[in-house]
């Protein structure tokens, strides 16, 4: 059969490079659809737990992966050579940055060079990782090509930008529109139909360079907006005004306006790199993106507010950092979602910690994180409420549903909300960022 005929018939078989946040959930979907499905990873920890059927991302879950081990539809490897008995293949590794804020495309390198060896004529190859305008073409078809193998003749080549929110409970795969481009018309016809028995709808675009540049705009202009937000936060505690109270007020507005919110910090697998890979490229260019990187130093440097903030807290009850018994309540990035990557919570954590803070972290959802020197750092999982008035500081960095703020706020602990957690209740003993201390706020404080 031809692979056109194969994918539509569902009996291509497809591989899966990369069985992480965007990866794993993928791979599942295929299987879920009828596909034979194989997830390839450096990991044998993950391929171990998925052929045990344990999942380790909370938007997937374990009977899930049972499921579709059970049909004998999805396997995992750790083996590359499983390239050459794929049809299809979605390239869905990290794409970080290095410590000069550059692109490290290392683990895209890596798959290639396994391509190279392993790859079959007239496979498709999707490449979804988050990367710069021209990576497909330069880091994929034009390396392949030096191996002879011809983008649109000897295989096929498309990027299709993951669009993945972990934790949300709204838009999956299924009804989230997924964005693809091809290197030429029969790779991007061969990308919409692997793509829409998973996807309800397909936008195609004439580039996989245009495809490339959607994402990095959705990302940039959440950038963007986070950190004009983030400094009209630093505008009205200056000025004493109440940010979130002006945010609500703007937000009654029924055209022309759309809220975002400050807080600790930016993080995840897209919003604090993505910008960067395109003022990298921009760069290269010879232009320069001034909204992104002041974007970016906004903040990248929210963490430091906070330190401020609770610097605030605890100089009114005449205390330091220094020896100062402090809880932080959050670490992953966003709510009910076991992620840790790029969390502010963990540069918080960090600068606490140099300034001789006694720490406590908690998160219901991660049981431990690595601090700076790669120490592994274990975290709390449950928040016993009749021990929070010992704290001199509870900051209050990410909102889990099973947070009870009402139980917090009760403890009569000094509380830094970065969250806005604490709006409507009547507690003195909450400082929220974005505002001043109250006389009130003030005396209370003094008093603890």
């Amino acid at each position: 059969m031809k692979l056109e005929e194969k994918l539509l018939a569902k009996q291509a078989r497809v591989g899966i490079i990369g069985m992480g946040y965007v990866g794993l959930p993928l791979a599942v979907a295929f299987a879920q659809e009828g596909y034979e499905v194989t997830g390839v990873d450096l990991s044998s920890e993950k391929v171990g737990m998925l052929n045990e059927g344990r999942s380790y991302i909370s938007d997937v879950e374990d009977r899930d992966i049972c499921n579709v081990l059970l049909s004998g539809r999805f396997v995992a490897t750790t083996d590359f050579s499983a390239i050459q008995q794929f049809d299809a293949l979605c390239i869905c590794v990290p794409t970080p940055l290095s410590k000069q804020q550059e692109p490290n495309l290392t683990y895209i390198e890596s798959v290639v060079a396994q391509l190279s060896v392993y790859l079959q004529k007239d496979t498709l190859v999707v490449l979804e990782s988050t990367t710069y305008p021209g990576t497909t073409d330069e880091r994929i078809a034009d390396v392949l090509a030096e191996e002879g193998l011809l983008a649109g003749s000897d295989y096929y080549l498309c990027y299709s930008p993951e669009r993945v929110d972990p934790g949300n409970q709204t838009y999956s795969i299924r009804n989230t529109p997924k964005v693809v481009g091809g290197t030429t018309p029969t790779c991007l016809k061969l990308g919409e139909i692997l793509y829409s028995s998973i996807c309800e709808r397909v936008v195609p675009v004439s580039t996989t360079k245009a495809a490339e540049m959607s994402k990095l705009l959705e990302n940039t202009f959440r950038s963007v907006n986070i950190a004009f937000i983030n400094e009209v936060a630093l505008m009205c505690d200056t000025l004493g005004i109440n940010v979130w109270e002006v945010i609500q007020a703007a937000s009654t507005k029924p055209f022309g306006f759309m809220p975002f919110y400050p807080g600790p910090g930016i993080g995840g697998h897209c919003i604090p790199l993505d910008p960067m890979y395109l003022s990298w490229k921009a760069k290269g260019e010879n232009f320069f993106s001034r909204f992104i990187e002041l974007s970016q130093d906004l903040n990248r440097n929210m963490p430091r507010y906070i330190i401020q903030k609770v610097v605030e807290v605890l100089n009114v009850q005449r205390k330091s950092i220094n020896g100062s018994r402090i809880l932080l309540l959050g670490m992953a990035y966003k709510p009910n979602v076991n992620d840790l990557r790029e969390s502010p919570s963990l540069e918080i954590y960090e600068l606490l910690k140099e300034k001789g803070a006694v720490l406590t972290v908690n998160d219901p959802v991660c049981d431990s994180m690595s601090d700076k020197q790669g120490n592994k750092v274990e975290i709390e999982r449950t928040v016993n409420e009749a021990e929070l008035s010992k704290y001199d500081c509870i900051v209050f960095l990410t909102s889990h549903s099973v947070y009870n703020v009402h139980a917090i706020a009760d403890s009569g602990a000094a509380i830094l909300d970065t969250r806005n957690a604490f709006a409507g209740l009547k507690a003195p003993n909450v400082l929220r960022i974005g505002d001043e201390l109250t006389l009130e706020q003030d005396r209370l404080l003094v008093a603890l």
